[in-house]
């Protein structure tokens, strides 16, 4: 029987790259697809992780990668591998479900999440699927969210609004509303070099994927399984930066895992050419002075942002420090970052206030 149904199933038509237009159905693309119960992965669409990853509400994220035929992504040392046109990024935002509720759970564990590289569905909620497309004129995003049967993505360009309810594990519930970017908030991170304003990628750094993952065929290091299979040339045979697993204390520094936080949630503005360079606090990895990491650096603009407070950081003192102060706002006002999140991390303030309560020093001459 078993023989019979497998040779009566039919294969996902191929991976389509759309060189223009948007699409309205994910499914046009065919990168991702329902199977039953299960999100699959299409032919040659492999999936990634980060060592740490940007927070998002909490949302968990498949990553998947696919390229054309005989193409293949240039290592580069620092900025994200150097992807040819025709590549095609996903990113899926999903929750786990919340037992026994119609909710959603606010959880690191992801036991529950996979159905072998792609999701299974009887255990998660999908929100929405973002794409980066990489055309001639350079990378689109183009952002997609899934109906309450969750069988199909809609193209969603002006953005979305998901009401979600988050359980986490001693029960506390918080309601928030998911947001879903509209194109023009999407450029508004991954335009990460003020001056260009040329949309790149984010998360497929090699300090990023820099780490093993489970592949359905066992685990391997994710950027020697991209060179493996065609994906990836020119990784050297040492020296590959690696970010710290933010969560890993028992094989990390703090100061380790809170500059690879920093790194991936912030450093994209904060950075030299950033669209916050002018606020001289440079947050992403780098050999940066410590006055521009934030230590004893007076603020560069007042108000409510600050707290009142008058140091990007204050050693030994998180509670007199703005990027504590930011982190832990959930006010649109007040909040870093300002997109991407409608609640606190609260995990993610910890790491922080505790790196901050770690370091010695005084501001009070300045």
């Amino acid at each position: 029987m078993f023989l019979l149904l497998a040779a009566c199933a039919r294969p996902p038509a191929p991976v389509t790259f759309h060189a223009n237009g948007y699409p309205e159905k994910l499914s046009a693309w065919n990168v991702v697809y329902r199977d039953g119960d299960a999100l699959a992965l299409n032919d040659r669409v492999v999936p990634f992780d980060l060592n740490t990853p940007l927070f998002s509400d909490y949302a968990h994220k498949l990553r998947t990668v696919w390229m054309p035929d005989g193409a293949s992504a240039r290592y580069q040392p620092r900025e994200a591998l150097d992807f040819p046109v025709g590549t095609i990024i996903s990113k899926t935002f999903f929750y786990p479900l919340a037992e026994g509720t119609d909710a959603v759970a606010r959880t690191g564990d992801t036991a529950r999440d996979h159905a072998g590289e792609g999701l299974d569905l009887r255990n998660v909620r999908m929100i929405e699927t973002r794409l980066m497309v990489h055309r001639e004129q350079g990378w689109v995003a183009i952002p997609y969210v899934w109906n309450e049967a969750q069988t199909e993505a809609t193209l969603a360009r002006t953005g979305a609004e998901v009401p979600l309810q988050l359980v986490a594990a001693d029960g506390e519930r918080e309601d928030f509303v998911y947001e879903v970017p509209d194109q023009n908030q999407c450029a508004g991170c991954h335009a990460s070099n003020n001056t260009t304003r040329e949309i790149k990628l984010l998360g497929p750094k090699a300090r990023h994927l820099n780490k093993d993952y489970a592949y359905a065929d066992g685990r391997e290091n994710q950027l020697a399984h991209l060179q493996k299979i065609g994906y990836l040339r020119g990784v050297p045979a040492s020296g590959v930066p690696r970010n710290a697993d933010w969560r890993d204390a028992a094989h990390a520094s703090l100061d380790d895992r809170a500059r690879a936080y920093l790194d991936i949630n912030c450093g994209h503005c904060h950075n030299e050419q950033g669209p916050a360079d002018t606020s001289g606090l440079w947050l992403d990895i780098g050999d940066h002075p410590p006055r521009h990491l934030g230590l004893c650096k007076p603020t560069v603009a007042a108000g409510q942002g600050t707290g009142d407070h008058r140091f990007g950081i204050v050693p030994g003192k998180p509670d007199e420090s703005i990027l504590v102060y930011r982190m832990a706002s959930d006010d649109p006002g007040v909040r870093m970052p300002e997109l991407g999140r409608d609640t606190v991390h609260r995990e993610g303030v910890e790491l922080i206030r505790a790196w901050i309560a770690a370091m010695e020093g005084d501001c009070g001459q300045i």
